[in-house]
């Protein structure tokens, strides 16, 4: 195991307009493999392009030992690059052809160094991460999303790292690559620091950190470990607030009990003072002491009560506000058995290739079934969910819709009105509700106050999930079919939650495309399907 570290010492960072990022972060990450995970915006990406030099911080430090390498979430490739410019070897490679043609210039072994061996690891690299016949001359630009991914992840595995710095590196990866970047990590031997939303490779952790905007908190084990870690401190933050609660009211209490008994000493110290025939002078100092007896008392039920408010402050900063969306669909329900979509021989033409092989693909979905479809990237899958919606006309075969709403949410969440309110566009697909109902069931999903009245396009990624969720899903009429194509691409993993518990309340069928294997799991899916190599099949279970 390398004994590589990555250190930062009171880093604060804040953008140019002095938006605050994190303030005094100090932390250290040694060997093994770190799931850095906070909700999107909290600076993950941000600090490790700070660790990484890209960025500069206002104050502190930070300490790599060992060299480090960074692959971004966004990589920064043009298609005029070829793949070995991608990988960093194309001048050792042309160097190696030199000295192999019987140029034995010194400068080509000033270049090649210790890399003699620099093809076979470089094709080693790209067979492990599935490239294998992956032409080193080829362009980049004719890659898929998901091969541009794995290249520039083995471009820094080429490196040999100590510190190895992963943004979001499952982003456009099929089930097939997925799995082939999850082997290549759980034997690579070093420092990982890595920040994904994909909970099956956060389970594959040996720690998860936790960002915050001061701290940084480090628990031991994997994601699942980190969650129960979680879900402890929060019943202990919960049952600690109902205490202070407790004593907060018991103190109010005393307090007023007190007051009332001062009050009564007072009325019945002034009638016996009366009854007494005291001197004037006399019986005015009694009743200034009592005052004042009773003004210290005041103080100490007071005082005691301020303590109490503050204890019940603090063990409130303790509780995380988790935001679930709880809801109940019963206009979604479909009959169980009843036929929503019928589609027989279905086949394309996409860009002048058939899409579907042979006489096309089968797909019928009935009751409220839920339904997973995987595949490679490219296999057709996004294709299928709109010729199923009507969005594409086959060029053969039929597709028969039940009577009954389908809703399709596209990866792009471009169902909305951009430049109208999320309000706004809730009456639109509501418009027969009334407008208390409306802003009610829009608190439900997390819609409160002036949240509701924000234009959809300054909406964050999760956000805009939500409203549109939240739209579809109390449409009039309500949707008995749901088309979903990766639909946690890009959800921190809050927001990935709040979609699974919109879902467990959807009472209809829907087929979701997804390589997020927990998420496909937490949402009940009862019917796998897998489109490769243009043929549909039913596999029983998920498949790489």
């Amino acid at each position: 195991m390398s004994d590589a570290t990555l250190i930062c010492s009171n880093l604060s960072f804040s953008w140019p307009d002095d938006t605050p990022v994190f303030s005094g972060l100090s932390f250290t990450v040694g060997s093994g493999r770190t799931g850095l995970v906070a909700p999107n915006g909290s600076g993950k990406s941000t600090l490790l392009k700070l660790i990484a030099g890209e960025l500069r911080p206002r104050s502190g430090s930070v300490t790599v030992n060992g060299t480090l390498a960074h692959l971004p979430q966004s990589l920064p490739l043009t298609g005029d690059l070829s793949v070995a410019e991608v990988l960093g070897v194309d001048a050792v490679i042309r160097a190696l052809d030199a000295v192999e043609s019987g140029d034995v210039d010194e400068k080509h072994f000033a270049v090649i160094g210790d890399d003699w061996d620099i093809e076979e690891r470089t094709r080693a690299q790209l067979d492990r991460l599935g490239l294998d016949g992956l032409a080193l001359d080829r362009r980049t630009g004719t890659l898929s999303g998901g091969q541009v991914v794995s290249l520039g992840l083995a471009a820094q595995l080429l490196k040999r790292p100590d510190v190895l710095l992963l943004d979001e590196p499952t982003n456009n990866l099929d089930l097939d690559a997925r799995h082939r970047l999850y082997d290549t990590l759980e034997t690579w031997n070093g420092t990982l620091l890595l920040v994904s939303h994909d909970r099956a490779l956060l389970d594959r952790m040996d720690r998860i950190a936790e960002l915050g905007p001061e701290e940084l908190r480090l628990y031991g084990g994997n994601f699942t470990a980190y969650e129960e870690a979680v879900r402890a401190e929060q019943e202990v933050a919960e049952k600690n607030v109902r205490n202070a609660e407790q004593e907060l009211k018991r103190e109010k209490r005393e307090m007023q009990q007190a007051r009332e008994r001062a009050e009564r000493r007072a009325s019945n110290a002034a009638r016996n003072l009366k009854n007494a025939g005291l001197p004037r002078i006399f019986a005015g100092n009694m009743k200034r002491g009592a005052q004042e007896a009773a003004g210290r008392s005041g103080q100490t039920h007071a005082s005691r009560v301020g303590e109490a408010q503050a204890r019940l402050d603090e063990a409130g900063r303790a509780v995380r506000d988790e935001q679930r969306i709880t809801l109940d669909l019963p206009d979604t329900s479909v009959p169980a058995g009843r036929t929503v979509v019928q589609c027989e021989q279905l086949r394309v033409r996409l860009g002048g290739r058939e899409q579907f092989a042979g006489t096309g693909v089968d797909l019928t979905v009935r009751g409220p079934e839920r339904i997973a479809l995987t595949g490679p990237n490219g296999a057709g899958k996004s294709t299928l969910l709109r010729l199923v919606n009507g969005d594409v006309e086959p060029d053969g075969g039929t597709v028969r819709r039940a009577d009954g709403r389908i809703a399709y949410l596209s990866q792009r969440l471009d169902l909305l009105d951009q430049d109208r309110t999320v309000a706004e566009n809730f009456a639109a697909f509501a418009p027969h509700r009334e407008e208390a109902e409306r802003m009610n069931l829009l608190a439900r999903f997390l819609f409160r106050g002036d949240r509701a009245h924000l234009p959809v396009r300054v909406l964050s990624g999760g956000e805009r999930l939500r409203a549109t969720l939240a739209c579809v899903l109390c449409a009039e009429p309500a949707p008995q079919l749901l088309l979903l194509d990766e639909p946690t691409n890009n959800l921190d993993l809050v927001s990935a939650g709040q979609l699974e518990s919109a879902l467990a309340s959807y009472r209809g069928a829907f087929v979701v495309v997804s390589h997020d294997e927990r998420f496909l799991e937490r949402i009940g899916v009862e019917r796998w399907l897998r489109l490769a190599d243009g043929e549909l099949r039913e596999t029983g279970a998920p498949e790489a």
